[in-house]
């Protein structure tokens, strides 16, 4: 007979283990990081430190673009807005009841160049929709209700669904906010 709790007990405690070496490691790697406290002092670094690639930093400062996007629902300026819209309806089933569902009627992402600045300089950041644990805020969501009409009702009956409405939700990374960044630092040449 196989004591199947032990067995069990063992390879949960072992996995265990092994995520708490590789979040150790994680911890380790951001021990390394070099931390920037003014962006000014990231060009120095990167003539001192030139020669070890890639450069890890943490920065912060306030969010900003030179094209700021207008967000047509909430009235927010931001330099990364995602918008979707959801068509929410019931639909018949089988059993004759109905069941609340949902389709994607758009999912559309807008970006412009920006930057980081903290008052002693601006640094430009590129691919941050990609990282781990980058969140935009919720700027505006709203539930538009479906118009109603006999012919509209009698249509979407026999086809077994009413409109309920759609929900638009506009999410946005907004100028003038404050964020931290850890990342790879790379040297462009600007505009001069």
């Amino acid at each position: 007979m196989v004591p199947w709790g032990g067995l069990s007990c063992c390879l949960s405690a072992a996995a265990l283990y092994l995520l708490g070496r590789s979040s150790g490691r994680d911890a380790e790697v951001l021990k390394t990081v070099t931390r920037v406290n003014q962006l000014k002092e990231l060009a120095q670094l990167l003539d001192l430190e030139s020669k070890m690639i890639p450069i890890i930093v943490t920065i912060s400062g306030r969010v900003g673009s030179e094209t700021p996007i207008n967000c047509q629902h909430s009235g927010l300026r931001g330099v990364i807005v995602e918008e979707t819209a959801e068509q929410h309806f019931l639909k018949h089933n089988d059993a004759g009841s109905w069941i609340q569902d949902s389709a994607l009627m758009l999912s559309m992402c807008k970006e412009v160049p920006w930057y980081l600045d903290d008052g002693t300089g601006r640094v430009y950041v590129v691919g941050a929709r990609g990282a781990a644990g980058f969140a935009l805020t919720v700027g505006s969501e709203v539930f538009e209700e479906s118009g109603r009409s006999i012919v509209r009702g009698t249509l979407d009956y026999l086809q077994g669904l009413k409109m309920l409405g759609v929900k638009r939700i506009e999410q946005v990374l907004p100028t003038g906010s404050s964020l931290t960044v850890v990342g790879e630092v790379r040297f462009t040449y600007g505009p001069s």
